[in-house]
Order: C-alpha cells, then structure tokens, then sequence
C-alpha cells in the first residue's frame, strides 16, 4: 500500500438525461488543473468524475426517446460524456458510472450497514418533489409560478412546476446530525468553500434538520434496495456514495479495494455547482458520520456560468457545447479563459467576444508571441543554441525576483482554488518579460559584436523565463506547454514536463546553456475573424 494518502480531488457526476455544456466542462477543467497542479508538486493524486446514470429525470428522458434507461445511458456516455473528458485533455484517473456493478453493490452494502446501525427506518413522506432537481422540497423553497404556471407553485432552480409524491419509504435520520455537522464547520470553516457557500450551510443546519426520505417505490430505475426489492435507492443517496465506492468503500480487509480506500479516503476537495451545494455539505457528511467514517477535507461550490443572464440550461437552450468553442479557440484556450476570466466561487457570463479579446492580447500576441520572438532570435543570433550568460545586471535580477515572487504567488492562490489569482501571477511574469524584450532591444545589440556577451545574457534570460513560464502553465495548458517545452529542448536536459516540481520552478539558471531551441508551429495561432 503506499506509504501517502493520495490527494483526491473529484467533480460531480453528471445527469445523463443531456449531453455536456460548457458549465460541466468548466467544473471538470478546474478539477484537472487542479489534479496537474498537485501531481507537478510531487504529491500522488486521484482525480475522479463519472455520470449519475438513475432517478426519475434519466427514466423520463429514456422513455422520451424511446429507449430503456441503461441503453440510453450507455448511448450518451459512449457519445458524449467520455469524448468531452478528450475535448478538454482531462486526466482523470477514473470514471465512475452509477450503473456500474463496483457501484451499486457497494452501494447496497452501505445501506445494509446503516440499517443495521438503526440509522435507516420505515416511514410515510407526502410533500412536493423537483424531477429536475431530484430533490424533495420544502414549502418555504418554492415560488409562486407565473404564465403558464400562473397558481402552481415552481422549483425556484428550474421554474417549473413541482410534483406531489406520496409513499411509503426508508427514511434516513438526517435530523441527529444537524448539531454534529453545525459543531464541525464552526470548527473547521475550511470544509465548505467559498465563505457565501460556509454561511448559506451553517444557517441552514441553525434552522435544524428533517429526516431524509432514501428510497423510492413509484418507479424502478434504480438501485434495489436489498432488504425492500420493490424499492429503489434515491437517486441523491446512491449518486453522493460515488466518491467513495469509487476507491473501494466497504471492500473486505486486505483486497485491493481496501488498500485503495485506505490509500485514498477521505476526498480533500469536491468540486460542486452551488445548486447541489446542500446534498454535498449536510447530506453527504451525515451519511458519513452515520457509517463512522472521515468526512471530506472540503467541498467546494463554485458559481455558474451564465450565457445572456441565466444559468446554462439545455432546457433553455442556452447550453453550449464545449467543442463548439474547442473547434475554434484550442482546448489551451478554453482551460485558460473560464480559469481566467471567472472568480472560481461566484457567477460569471460566458462571452465569445471577450473570449476573442483575451485570447488575441494574453496568449497569441502575449505567451505566443514572446515564444515564436525567442526562437527566432536565437536562430538568427546563435544558429539554434542557448547561449551562457554574461554578467546579470538589474533587469536580470529584477526578472529573477518577480519570478520567486510569482512562483509562490501562483502556488498559494491554485492551493486555495483562486484559479484567476493563480494565472493572474503567471501573466504578470509573461509581460515583464515581454517588456524585458523590448526595454533590451536584442535585436539592436546584435549590431555590435562588442555587445555579444550582453545580448548572451539577454537571450538566455528570455529561455529560461520561458522555461519557469511552461512549468507554471502546464496544468493550465498542457498542450500549448509541452510544444514550450520541445521548442526550448528542455526534455534530454531536465526530463519531462509534468515531472518538474512547480515549487522549485523559480530557481534560476535550470535550462543548460547550449540546449537546441527550435522554432515550432505558433502556439496560439491567429484566429479567423468570424466563428461558426
């Protein structure tokens, strides 16, 4: 078993009822820098994301299109769900789905265990119920519809009307635990992030909590619950178990589930949307708590994203293919904008236009452009070899401290999921650099063969600034860094890319003088005018 935990970081699992948006590509993007960005500090990682493949919304969605639920979901993952994970160069490590048979009878075990711990008990529910959401509501959550819902109430999340269910169920007792949970957040603000997602919690858990119908018998798309065949799991109660019977939950002693649960549980951060936010900061950890085992380091609510003031929404026919975007800018581009551009925690709106403008000033004519200048330079200049420095002098030095300074910046800002503060520090370094350029004028020294020694030391700094640039990058933009890295010959001296430890990447001097650099295709090559 390895001597470390892993650093297990996981999405959520996506409905099948549609294919991916944008709005699940970005939750899985910010999952994968964040996956690189721990393996490039030299720490084992696990990187899970997978699809929620029962309930009621799959089932309905299957009838629809005239298909039983497990062919329509196996269709979609097969065609959608998994080419979208290529789309965007995710590297996860697993892909779990809730139809799987490592799932539901890990899933069923679970069950068994919490009935027999006296957690789960029979008991009646009537009330409204969100197909959408697959969520049972409380009144004081809906609101009043208008139009063509005019007198029914409506989900506030999808503005349509809610459903009255009547059954006889297995209930959960979600309400022993709303002092426990309410006890660990005071005492660890850290495990819901960011603070607007810790107070919406805390308060809730202050109003106290209502035991949690877990099963469903109206219908049969679901786990069977093992001691009640006529019933079916819940949809949530199943889904929330993914992160664990991923690694092993409740495998027996000394199989290689075990050694992987220990060697992975519990996860250190769950990336959620902040519409699932209560599922996974007080139904989870109850769950948990209720099975006695360790709750999550964090759970992480991030913002939508929106497209003409609304959440993203196939529904409402604001969804956005993430190759609709891919097929144009670059999968580089894509992983840099939403990171980019977005406060990872709170709401942001989608824009082609500001997309395009980020995309010509930052990367073509800022980290392209410095890269394409520097292999030109050292091709005109020194027929292809890195030259030694000379003598630094202030700007030099300068660079070197910005650099450190950068560096840190980058690793504590993408420690604490501040993605935009993290590539923010990056880009700064990118245009003192480029400044750099300019303020030496290397091409200007090269008329002089009294100034080779000082147009030497300017074009090594321009490498090796380059160098600690694809480092930084590379969990953002693995592509567009790994031809960085081939172009400055960097591989044969320091190995690969993804084996550079980001938190020395502010040592000077690390890429040998006479390396070959190569001039290779533009990394960010200028874009048409107009998209389709």
């Amino acid at each position: 078993m390895p001597e470390s935990k892993a650093f297990y970081v996981t999405t959520p699992i996506y409905y099948v009822n549609d294919a991916p948006h944008i709005g699940h590509a970005y939750t899985t993007t910010a999952g994968d820098v964040l996956a690189r960005w721990h393996r490039q500090r030299g720490e084992r990682v696990w990187f899970l994301t997978g699809t929620d493949e029962h309930g009621q919304k799959v089932m309905r969605t299957a009838e629809a299109n005239g298909m039983p639920p497990q062919e329509w979901a196996d269709r979609l993952v097969e065609s959608a769900w998994l080419p979208v994970l290529d789309t965007i160069d995710a590297s996860n490590d697993d892909f779990i789905r809730t139809t799987q048979e490592r799932h539901t009878t890990r899933v069923q075990r679970f069950l068994t265990d919490l009935k027999d711990r006296g957690e789960i008990f029979e008991g009646s529910y009537e009330g409204p119920y969100c197909v959408g959401c697959e969520e049972f509501k409380l009144a004081g959550d809906l609101l009043d519809g208008e139009r063509e819902f005019n007198g029914q109430k409506v989900c506030p999340t999808h503005g349509r009307p809610v459903e009255t269910v009547s059954e006889t169920n297995w209930f959960f007792r979600l309400s022993a635990y709303a002092d426990r949970l309410l006890a660990h957040y005071e005492a660890n603000p850290l495990a819901v992030q960011p603070p607007s997602a810790y107070n919406e919690v805390v308060s809730f858990l202050r109003s106290g909590l209502q035991d949690l119908s877990i099963s469903r018998s109206t219908f049969d798309w679901g786990i069977p619950v093992p001691w009640d065949t006529a019933q079916v799991v819940y949809v949530w109660f199943d889904a929330l178990l993914n992160y664990a019977t991923a690694v092993g939950l409740d495998d027996d002693p000394g199989t290689p589930g075990a050694e992987q649960f220990a060697a992975t549980w519990p996860a250190d951060v769950h990336l959620v949307g902040k519409d699932i936010l209560r599922f996974h900061a007080i139904i989870w950890p109850a769950m948990l708590m209720a099975a006695e085992l360790p709750l999550p380091g964090q759970v992480f609510a991030h913002g939508w994203l929106l497209v003409g003031g609304e959440k993203m929404s196939k529904s409402k026919l604001t969804g956005i293919a993430p190759s609709q975007i891919v097929d144009h800018f670059g999968s580089d581009a894509f992983r840099y904008y939403f990171l980019r551009a977005i406060s990872f925690g709170a709401d942001g709106s989608f824009s082609w236009e500001d997309m395009s403008a980020r995309y010509t000033s930052e990367l073509a004519n800022g980290l392209g452009n410095l890269a394409s200048r520097a292999a030109a330079m050292i091709a005109k200049y020194r027929d292809g070899l890195l030259p030694a420095p000379g003598s630094y002098t202030e700007p030099e030095l300068a660079l070197q401290v910005l650099l450190g300074e950068v560096a840190t910046t980058a690793d504590d800002a993408m420690l604490r999921l501040e993605f935009s503060t993290s590539i923010a520090a990056m880009k700064s370094f990118v245009d003192a650099v480029n400044l750099y350029v300019t303020e030496q004028a290397p091409w200007v020294l090269a008329k002089d063969e009294a100034n080779d020694e000082r147009l030497s030391t300017v074009l090594y700094t321009i490498c090796e600034s380059l160098r600690a640039m694809a480092v930084l990058y590379h969990a953002v933009m693995p592509k567009a860094t790994e031809s960085m890295w081939e172009q400055l010959g960097a591989e044969a001296a320091l190995g690969t890319l993804g084996s550079q430890d980001v938190t020395d990447v502010g040592r000077w001097g690390q890429l040998p003088a006479g390396v070959t650099i190569t001039k290779g295709m533009n990394l960010f090559p200028r874009l048409e005018e107009t998209a389709d």
